[in-house]
């Protein structure tokens, strides 16, 4: 062979593959390797970048999408080239001047190589491993590793190769840590480290199936008669090496034993199970929570909640032809499927945290979940079970997996009352809000606290934190007294709480941007990066699984992010079947969904603001954890309100949820051309779109003056403080489920707003806000403005601009619909509300202003029928809820409303002009609370100022198909 011309990679040592960030010195000088068999994936860099189609809205992306795939042009344009991709494999194979390497595909063994995935997995020894990349594979008795920076063939980096994966044992390539790192000894409390995870198991601790956690606890979607009655997509599993094996000796089939234990939950229909294991697969025999105790759980999890969903399990390239069945084999496996085709993934196995960025092995793992993407496939997986630390003891804060184009869940502690009675952790909570403490159920509430706790309701939700079940005894990480899940340890090396925190080597992503995120390491090095989770759900601690042991056989009692993630996808596929019967496309790579719907319908979402996930350490010290000398440093994450790096946005209300994605989805695919509220001058400020009605709502801790810029004009107001607990759009919608209790509701009447004003502004008119004296900032308004609302945020008050009427954006785009109308009353006095058309956005009727005395008149001659006959719709009495269907909307119908006090004989408009006057100012009546949600106050003058005498919502999407979003 002729010598060969190499071209050095970048950021491509040793220490960048298994040790960034390490602190450690990398080996050298050590033996050459002998009898070593692994594979490497070499990766092409794609025909076209995707980077411009996969920044679009979602609903840009999935017209993209279909017009790429109805044309056959999909991977000719973000695949690999396919003349540069043949080169290449001509060139590692046999013939003069060529390599003679072996390369491996579905033909030979279970990898996936082809042009499309960008792939050619080629079979290396310590030999071909020196002639593919011009270094010796070295040993040091503990790990295999490189000196220097691999390097390939300059024909292979010229034909577009850029990015490398390995497909090794864990005893190969190890991380390589300082045995005594430094740092100063964190202060650590005794005892329990982060509170709500302490309950007595065999006491307190709830034990339940999948199903009763997803429906009783999470709000899922088509739940009752239509569980198991609604045909919902298959799943893929990814389940590296195990797939469906079985241990020797099993008495029965895979199936089988998966139908055993549905027969439990009161699944009468048979699963369909699929395996995808050309490398084949094998049942673990090391004892200890194993790769089987991880495939029960995802199998439990997700054939428990939807039991007509196919099971699809990927062992990825298993063990032959030196295969090792790593996840990124597994992953490619599902997302490469195109027999099965899963819409949804999940996976509970890691990926390394200590891969350096822009390292040719860490744009393969990005690349690969691009794939997953462009398929759209929605990928879930696990932010994992050890803390910030990830046990990589550098005495920082590390993450696993980091694609933003995955949907990464944290885990969290479900508390029924139960529960936490036999918490002590949290038992001052407990108290307080037994004892009615508002401001403690004020918090609970925004956790997803749905009904007055008392003793007698002890299977309720009560509190949601952050899983976290480390204990310090001492100087030693230790199991309590209390034997917990078989008396497993709580130290750093065990998987007991939820990961979380920032992946510095992957840009914040744009949707987490949008949302006004600046996500930054807890520890000294303050790094910005991608934050994780985006989602979390229970993992364990108060609450656990009811699952099929690792064998399949049997019931255990499990708990992980392992266990949260499942039924996040499990929460997708039904998502997927309620968008398919509504005319949609699957959800895909939705991320941006996800965030969107967090910032106009922040109900989705339960907020868990209590706990931390801390695990950080060095190895030496004086501390004792898992059979490790170690030095805890204390870095690490804490639950606030709002998204945080323990949880993310929070745990699912799923019906919620379901009802904002599918409004946003709708809206983006056919409502793209209509104007948002605000749009960006260029120069990071915001213009008006058109001529409109606005609302300027005022929110502030304290007594502010506020100054409105609205093109030439400038309004100054006295904005006087907030009560303590005004309403927010988290509340309000909240209070629009049925099973919402009444006591919640009044017992948080009359709590004063800030100051609202209206004003018409003129199309391409300023839109600037400023508070107490420091310009306003609305850090989410691309993502909310399209939906009729902005807030401009300081840290001394906000504004929320807002249209005071509904935009009916319908399913599908479709005329003569009915649109959902859902109340929740909070005032006392007698009440009705009417809906009707209006001509713009400024409330118009046939040229008729609403502050012209006609205007009563064309608004009635515009009123909207009730499914339940009449224009009127009475308020259903003090704390109650009430729910209607608005008939014959159509597409596009610009939507206002009016209030009667019956009580009182005064009629309100939600354009303050037609109201009547304060101090010389027009009163508004109306507060916008968030997506098509409007809060009124029904006092003469402004009364109260609660704004939340009646709650109202709009909702256009959720009749569309057989109505299954409905109630």
């Amino acid at each position: 062979m002729p010598p060969i011309d190499y071209q050095s990679l970048t950021n491509a040592s040793f220490g960048d593959f298994m040790s960034y960030r390490s602190g450690a010195v990398m080996p050298s000088g050590g033996a050459l390797a002998t009898d070593a068999k692994f594979n490497v994936a070499l990766i092409f860099e794609r025909a076209s970048d995707p980077t411009a189609l996969l920044a679009s809205n979602w609903g840009s992306r999935q017209l993209q999408l279909q017009a790429l795939n109805d044309s056959g042009t999909l991977w000719t344009t973000y695949g690999a080239d396919r003349a540069s991709y043949d080169a290449a494999l001509s060139y590692l194979g046999p013939g003069a001047g060529n390599l003679g390497l072996v390369t491996l595909d579905g033909t030979n063994s279970g990898y996936v190589s082809s042009a499309e995935s960008r792939t050619i997995w080629v079979q290396l020894d310590e030999h071909a491993f020196e002639t593919l990349f011009g270094t010796a594979l070295r040993t040091d008795g503990s790990t295999l590793y490189w000196e220097g920076n691999l390097a390939l063939p300059t024909t292979l980096t010229d034909l577009g190769v850029n990015a490398l994966w390995f497909d090794t044992k864990d005893t190969q390539f190890s991380p390589v840590l300082p045995p005594h790192g430094k740092g100063v000894t964190a202060d650590l409390p005794q005892g329990w480290q982060s509170p709500g995870n302490a309950a007595s198991e065999g006491h307190a601790v709830a034990t339940l199936f999948p199903n009763q956690i997803a429906f009783e606890h999470y709000n899922f979607p088509l739940s009752g008669e239509l569980w198991g009655t609604v045909p919902t997509g298959a799943i893929g599993l990814v389940e590296p090496g195990v797939g469906t094996a079985l241990p020797s000796g099993a008495t029965a089939d895979f199936a089988t034993l998966v139908d055993a234990y549905r027969a439990l939950l009161g699944i009468t229909t048979p699963v369909t199970v699929v395996d995808v294991a050309g490398g084949g697969q094998t049942y673990p025999t090391a004892e200890g929570f194993t790769s089987a105790g991880e495939r029960s759980l995802d199998v439990g999890v997700v054939t428990g909640i939807n039991p007509l969903s196919p099971l699809v399990l990927y062992a990825g390239s298993g063990h032959e032809a030196n295969a090792n069945g790593q996840s990124f084999t597994a992953y490619q496996s599902a997302i490469w499927d195109l027999v099965n085709n899963p819409r949804v993934i999940t996976s509970s196995f890691a990926f390394p945290a200590s891969t350096a960025p822009n390292s040719p092995f860490y744009i393969a793992m990005q690349e690969l979940f691009i794939d997953a993407a462009l398929r759209n496939i929605t990928v879930f997986s696990d932010d994992g079970d050890l803390g910030s630390g990830d046990r990589y003891g550098n005495g920082l804060t590390n993450v696993t997996r980091e694609s933003p184009f995955t949907v990464m869940v944290g885990g969290t502690s479900l508390s029924t009352v139960d529960a936490a009675l036999g918490d002590p952790t949290i038992a001052d909570i407990v108290q307080l809000a037994l004892a009615g403490d508002q401001a403690t159920l004020w918090q609970l509430v925004a956790g997803g606290l749905t009904v007055l706790p008392s003793p007698s309701v002890g299977f309720a939700d009560l509190i949601e934190t952050v899983w976290n079940q480390y204990y310090l005894d001492g100087n030693a990480f230790a199991t309590p007294g209390s034997a917990r899940n078989g008396a497993a340890p709580t130290g750093y090396f065990a998987n007991h709480a939820s990961a979380g925190g920032v992946d510095f080597n992957t840009p914040v992503p744009w949707y987490q941007a949008a949302f006004g995120l600046s996500p930054t390491t807890a520890d000294p090095d303050h790094l910005v990066g991608r934050g994780i989770p985006d989602v979390s759900a229970n993992a364990g601690g108060n609450m656990l699984y009811r699952l099929p042991a690792s064998d399949l056989v049997g019931l255990e009692n499990m708990d992980g992010t392992s266990a949260a993630t499942p039924l996040w996808a499990s929460l997708a596929v039904r998502i997927n079947a309620i968008f398919a019967d509504q005319g949609l496309p699957n959800l895909g790579y939705a991320s941006d969904l996800l965030y969107t719907a967090a910032a106009i319908a922040p109900a989705s979402f339960n907020d868990i603001t209590i706990g931390n996930n801390i695990s950080s350490f060095v190895l030496g010290g004086d501390f004792h954890s898992d059979g490790h000398a170690i030095r805890p440093t204390g870095f690490g994450y804490h639950a606030v309100p709002g998204y945080d790096l323990t949880t993310g946005l929070g745990s699912p209300n799923g019906t919620l949820l379901a009802r904002a994605l599918s409004t946003i989805a709708h809206s983006q695919m056919y409502f793209s051309t209509s104007p948002a509220m605000l749009d960006e001058d260029g120069a990071g400020g915001w213009l008006s779109s058109g001529d409109q009605s606005l609302m300027f709502q005022m929110m502030s801790g304290s007594p502010l003056g506020i100054t409105l810029d609205l093109g030439a004009k400038s309004l100054g107001f006295a904005n006087s403080a907030s009560g303590t607990y005004a309403w927010t759009a988290r509340m309000a919608q909240q209070a629009l489920q049925p099973d919402f209790d009444p006591r919640l509701v009044t017992m948080f009447d009359k709590q004063a707003q800030g100051f609202v004003g209206h004003s018409v502004v003129e199309q391409g008119e300023g839109v600037a806000v400023t508070v107490g004296g420091i310009s306003a900032d609305a850090i989410q308004a691309t993502l909310s403005s399209t939906f009729g609302f902005a807030d401009f945020v300081t840290a001394q008050g906000v504004v929320r601009v807002a249209r005071p009427v509904a935009v009916a954006e319908t399913a599908g785009g479709a005329d003569d619909t009915t649109a959902i109308v859902r109340v929740r009353q909070n005032g006392e006095d007698s009440l009705s509300l009417t809906f009707y058309r209006v001509d713009d956005h400024t409330g118009t009727i046939d040229g008729v202003r609403p502050d012209h005395a006609a205007y009563a008149g064309v608004a009635a001659g515009r009123a909207y029928q009730l499914g339940s006959g009449g224009t009127s719709l009475g308020g259903p009495g003090y704390g109650n809820f009430e729910q209607a269907g608005l008939l014959d909307v159509d597409a596009g119908d610009l939507i206002a409303m009016k209030l009667v006090n019956n009580t009182t004989g005064a009629t309100y408009w939600a354009f303050a002009s037609a109201n009547e006057t304060a101090g010389g100012q027009h009163v508004g009546h109306l507060w916008n609370y968030g997506l098509n949600v409007w809060g009124w106050e029904d006092t003469y003058g402004g009364g109260d100022r609660d704004y939340n005498d009646l709650i109202v919502q709009l909702d256009f999407t959720s009749s569309a198909g057989h109505g299954w979003l409905v109630s």
